[in-house]
């Protein structure tokens, strides 16, 4: 048993009830508000009032009085006892006869109204005739039929008859249904249709048999069960097991109180289990009435008075069962409690259920109960040792959620555990952190977060400090410097508005001064640097990264934000100024300015050209240097020479004509429109024919066709020319240059240039592009000769059309904007026939009367 749902309460004293009338015996109780009524054995109704006083331990008692009693001059027991406050009303049966008296009084009414030959009967909560002052019972006979009546103050009329298979013993209804226990079997009825449908026969028809109703289902007696049924004959939830000997029940949700002859057994309609046993000899009747159970024997009536369900959720929570517990206190919901106590006493349930779990190593489910009951985050942090920030002003809830002193006491020193409550507690502050429950108190969770990480997850603690967070300062960097975690030190004090702290913090880590391998290195205080608003703080710090590395220390100024906004300590002269010492340092920056911010300024242009012509000249007196590193350098500097045409050329070209850097010179006098220098140089003395094509393409590029024309004339001028050389010793770079696809040539000149002593074949590829070329173009020319005079034939259709029909213009015309008359022959008229002085026709296309836009090409005559 493991709740204690009913304490049973004397309602009446023995002496009290029956005096010195020892063999008179209680037959049936019944009660309506504070009216008790007891029928006895010798015929007489007792009446009293019956108060219910809260003691001031908690405890319920009944006081009681008695009111009257009647004697009803018979010398049968009273078998039924029914009140009915609503008429002011007591139903007694009693020899079979049913009949009213007086509520208070007890005499009875002068109608004498009465109903005879009925054995028991039962009040239907769901009427299906009569009215307000009136109640509708169905009624056993003595015969085979269950009969329907209507009671009113004055009178009790027959509605109906149902007839059943054997004689009826007892009942319970609901609306139409009928439930019966015949001698031998149990049917259901209907009282509108007169339908029967068989049950199952009763297990012992010598043992007292009774139907009850809980709720909107019949509880019926099986062979040591309760047999649970619905109106449609159906059972929808499994039984419930009691004793053998059960001789009646009562229900109070969310249980049935079975009554035997030694106990009453408490079971839970939720999961049939029994909850509860109290010793009770000889108890003869059980009911509820109006929302209270009680019991009586043969001599004494008790009530069974229920515990608060607080009380019997905190029992289960007390022996640690919880699922029980959550299902008692979330089916009372049902049990009449406001929907703002039920929320705050199921929360308080979860989180105590939760502990439980989290105690019995039930983590999962411990995390469930903990998210559903929307815990106090503080209360789960303050079990682990040193988590809680000393600034916190948390304190536990009163009364305490549990009774552990923290989490090594429920660990019992098994570090297994431990670390699994650990990780417990780290999956738990990351699901509700970002949750409406740790909205007041996410100093506590971030600050317990960041102490976990730091202790087992440092990946974890990085990611989570880069992000947006409330630690405490000084508990988090006292945690942080006792775990070794300094880089995560510098990360904090960053997010806390100390950049200096920081960076000296991570100077001190790269010097190593400080171990910490989550460091990620110099690049990490570089990148910090380039996003730092401080212009100042920034300038501190540059001489000492330039020491480490002056290439990537240039990244402080390349890297900064877009939508900074510029400062004198910024200006790209001051940031030259101070690299010059460093020349690697000074090449990236102007790279920067030059290539990816593409300021075109010359005296960046230049200095950066400057500055790879010497990297250039160096690396060519250096012998040690090798031939990739020299090609990279002059492919950088060719680059250069070629991408931009803001730098000084002369500059360049008198010390570029002192080497033999020929490449770089034919870019130059390139540059200096002198190209037939330039292609001499690729021809002649580095022998690089496709170097030459490749000059004559990259040059013309963004000209017409002309100015491409003459570079590749100039280019096969150089190839023929007999001053150079050995007269036809260029013949097949030439005869490649005519047939290349790339190059263009006007052919007429070619047809003069070449010598006459080629024959056709060595032009034959050359001549066929060329005539394919300019049948091309001639036939194109055609086409469009032809659209244009389709065109014209168009223009003209369209402006005879137009002239087609005359325009009239009168002495008596006059203006339609000006209003005056028409002096000259010369007029303006719209195409929505409005007519003007030349003058007034201000805009062509829009009609100064209407406003009307005309389309352009429909000008006005």
């Amino acid at each position: 048993m493991s709740v204690k749902a009913f304490e049973l309460v004397p309602a009446v004293e023995r002496l009290k009830l029956l005096g010195d009338k020892t063999k008179t015996s209680i037959e049936c109780i019944e009660c309506s508000g504070k009216n008790l009524y007891i029928g006895t054995s010798d015929c007489f109704v007792i009446h009293y009032l019956m108060e219910e006083v809260t003691q001031a331990n908690g405890k319920v008692t009944y006081t009681s009085e008695k009111q009257n009693h009647k004697h009803l001059a018979l010398r049968k027991p009273i078998k039924q006892l029914k009140a009915a406050s609503a008429l002011a009303r007591v139903l007694v049966l009693c020899d079979n006869v049913l009949s009213l008296l007086n509520m208070f009084n007890l005499e009875p009414i002068l109608s004498g109204a009465k109903a005879k030959g009925i054995t028991s009967f039962a009040v239907n909560d769901s009427p299906l005739h009569g009215d307000a002052f009136s109640i509708e019972i169905a009624a056993c006979t003595k015969k085979r039929a269950v009969q329907v009546y209507t009671v009113t103050e004055e009178k009790i009329t027959f509605i109906k008859e149902v007839a059943t298979p054997e004689l009826p013993m007892t009942m319970a209804v609901d609306g139409s249904c009928l439930c019966v226990a015949m001698e031998t079997q149990y049917i259901l009825a209907n009282s509108e249709t007169s339908e029967v449908r068989d049950l199952y026969p009763i297990p012992n028809p010598e043992r007292k048999t009774f139907v009850s109703k809980v709720g909107k289902e019949f509880l019926l007696p099986g062979p040591g069960i309760g047999v649970f049924v619905t109106p449609a004959a159906i059972s929808v939830r499994p039984p419930v097991k009691w004793a053998e000997d059960v001789s009646g029940v009562s229900f109070l949700y969310p249980y049935v109180v079975a009554m035997d002859s030694e106990f009453l057994t408490v079971h839970s309609i939720l999961d049939q289990k029994q909850k509860q046993t109290i010793p009770f000899q000889n108890g003869c009747i059980i009911n509820d009435f109006e929302g209270k159970i009680f019991v009586a024997s043969s001599k004494d009536v008790y009530g069974l008075i229920p515990l608060p369900v607080e009380k019997q959720v905190q029992a289960l929570i007390a022996d640690k069962q919880v699922e029980e517990a959550l299902t008692l206190a979330k089916n009372f919901r049902q049990g009449g409690l406001s929907k703002e106590k039920f929320q705050k006493m199921f929360q308080l349930i979860q989180q105590q259920g939760g502990f439980i779990k989290f105690a019995m190593h039930q983590l999962q489910e411990a995390k469930q109960l903990f998210i559903e009951g929307r815990l106090d985050v503080r209360e789960l942090i303050c079990l682990y040792p040193n988590l809680l920030p000393s600034t916190s002003d948390f304190s536990r809830v009163v009364p305490l959620l549990h009774d552990y002193a923290d989490v090594n006491q429920i660990c019992q020193g098994n570090p297994d555990r431990l670390r699994e409550c650990k990780e417990f507690l780290v999956s738990y502050l990351e699901e509700v952190r970002e949750s409406d429950v740790s909205a007041g108190s996410r100093m506590e969770v971030d600050t317990a977060l960041l102490k976990l990480y730091a202790s087992s997850d440092p990946k974890k603690l990085t990611d989570f400090l880069s992000s947006d967070n409330r630690c405490s300062l000084a508990d988090s960097l006292d945690a942080l410097n006792s775990q070794g975690c300094y880089h995560a030190q510098g990360i904090l004090l960053k997010l806390h508005g100390e950049p200096e702290r920081a960076i000296t913090i991570w100077i001190r880590i790269q010097d190593g001064e400080l171990q910490d391998t989550s460091f990620p290195g110099l690049e990490y205080i570089v990148q910090f640097l380039a996003n730092l608003s401080d212009h100042e703080l920034v300038w501190r710090y540059v001489e000492w990264c330039l020491r480490k590395d002056p290439e990537l220390t240039v990244k402080i100024f390349t890297d900064r934000p877009a939508d900074e906004p510029p400062t004198e300590r910024m200006r790209p002269d001051t940031i030259i100024d101070y690299l010059h010492a460093y020349p690697t340092a000074v090449i990236r920056y102007l790279e920067h300015l030059v290539f990816q911010k593409k300021l075109e300024k010359e005296i960046y242009h230049t200095h950066l050209a400057v500055l790879y012509l010497n990297e250039v000249l160096k690396l060519r007196d250096n012998p040690s240097c090798s031939r990739e590193v020299l090609n990279l350098a002059r492919s950088k500097l060719r680059h250069m020479l070629q991408f931009s045409d803001l730098y000084r050329i002369q500059v360049i070209l008198s010390k570029v004509k002192e080497t033999d850097m020929y490449a770089e010179c034919a870019i130059l006098y390139g540059k200096l429109e002198e190209h037939d220098r330039a292609l001499r140089i690729l021809v002649h003395k580095l022998q690089d024919y496709g170097a030459a094509e490749t000059y004559c393409d990259i040059n013309s590029k963004g000209r017409d066709l002309a100015y491409r024309r003459r570079l590749f004339q100039i280019l096969l001028g150089v190839y023929l020319d007999p001053m150079e050389g050995k007269k036809d010793s260029l013949l097949a770079p030439a005869i490649s240059l005519l047939n290349s696809e790339s190059a263009d040539f006007d052919t007429v000149r070619v047809l003069q240039l070449i010598p006459d002593s080629w024959s056709v074949g060595l032009l034959k590829q050359f001549l066929r592009r060329s005539v394919e070329t300019n049948m091309h173009l001639g036939r194109t020319r055609r086409i469009q000769n032809s659209l244009s005079r389709n065109e014209n034939l168009q223009v003209k259709f369209d402006m005879m059309r137009k002239r087609r029909d005359p325009i009239y213009l009168g002495e008596g015309q006059v203006c339609q904007v000006c209003h005056q008359s028409f002096n000259e022959p010369s007029f303006v008229r719209y195409p929505n026939g409005v007519i003007t002085h030349t003058h007034c026709a201000r805009n062509k296309t829009v009609c100064p009367v209407t406003g009307k836009f005309f389309s352009t090409s429909k000008a006005p005559s």
